[in-house]
């Protein structure tokens, strides 16, 4: 066993995968295509169930079991309204991981998954909710800095490596996320006590993801610098970061806000309706951008790893990079 899969044991155990990298969950793009080819090349796809109603979702697992016979996971949203009818969708799919995104699950929900033998994955982006949710029954936790794309935190990848590892890394696999574009880094991690990586903006460009040319092209063109997180207009309106591609769309939603909070003045919505103006908002830009290659005015959601992504490439190709230099790099540090 070289050092590699010895540092990595616990999270292949846990993922069911022969290498310990996820892929993150990208709405539009994290579906049948990428996520079998992903779990096909030995690392873990994850569905992006995030803005699916119950249908759509059922035809997409059962899609991607057509595809691929090694496991693979269903991220899912915790605000989502029909939360209990995703989670029994993936109950009668038999699938064996459910991620839960965006906040604290609602009660009940982590009982749910565990009823039909899955393993639940939540998001830490403290110390403390990272204790809360091992208390709460939740099996592995991802933590995610705030270098990803879309939504995103406050605190940065190391920062939170630092915090959260040595106080968690024994009590279930910690997946560290954001930020992560070559194999030392993934080294790194794994040697401070990290069960595996997740990555998403390297996967982008892969040959096998949907993503519209001019949205790849973008990618391919872009630096570490463009991609900025967008800025909060109204302290009423708790609207979590999204880092994408700085272009027109960036400042449509800056005026997305103005226009939601003018709504909110006038006693047209209430808060939680005001917060699902501005979710459809990014679904609807995200799709604009990844689906029909509206690259200015849609949203170009990439992680400050962009710059690292070079070239359109398998899949197969990206993880085995990846993998390489995290060989080289704990061989040169034996």
């Amino acid at each position: 066993m070289s050092q590699l899969q010895a540092l990595m044991a616990r999270g292949t155990a846990f993922l069911g995968s022969d290498v310990a990298i996820m892929a993150g969950a990208m709405s539009w793009i994290s579906e049948r295509h990428l996520v079998s080819a992903m779990s096909n090349a030995g690392g873990f796809g994850v569905i992006a169930g995030g803005a699916m109603p119950p249908e759509i979702l059922a035809t997409e697992i059962a899609a991607t079991k057509a595809m691929t016979d090694k496991p693979f996971g269903v991220n899912l949203i915790t605000m989502h309204p029909q939360l209990t009818d995703l989670i029994a969708i993936c109950a009668q799919h038999k699938v064996t991981h459910v991620v839960l995104a965006g906040g604290l699950p609602p009660a009940g929900a982590i009982e749910q998954i565990k009823a039909f033998g899955a393993k639940v994955i939540c998001f830490a982006p403290a110390l403390s909710l990272a204790k809360k949710l091992v208390r709460s029954g939740v099996d592995a936790l991802v933590i995610e800095g705030m270098e990803a794309g879309g939504h995103i935190g406050p605190v940065s990848t190391s920062v939170l490596a630092q915090e959260i590892l040595p106080e968690m890394a024994d009590v279930v696999p910690v997946f560290v996320a954001g930020g992560i574009g070559r194999g030392e880094m993934i080294a790194a991690y794994l040697k401070q006590g990290a069960a595996g990586v997740q990555i998403g903006t390297r996967l982008v460009c892969a040959t096998e993801c949907i993503a519209h040319p001019a949205f790849k092209k973008a990618f391919l063109r872009g630096n570490a610098r463009d991609a900025i997180a967008s800025v909060q207009i109204d302290p009423r309106l708790p609207v979590i970061p999204v880092r994408a591609l700085k272009n027109a769309g960036t400042e449509e939603f800056t005026r997305k806000q103005v226009e939601v909070a003018a709504m909110l003045d006038r006693g047209e919505v209430d808060m939680a309706a005001a917060q699902l103006e501005i979710e459809h908002f990014w679904a609807g830009a995200l799709r604009r951008a990844v689906i029909d290659g509206d690259v200015e005015n849609g949203s170009v959601m990439a992680g400050q790893s962009v710059g690292m992504v070079k070239t359109e490439e398998p899949v197969a190709a990206i993880l085995g990079t990846l993998v390489r230099e995290a060989e080289e790099a704990l061989a040169g540090n034996a």
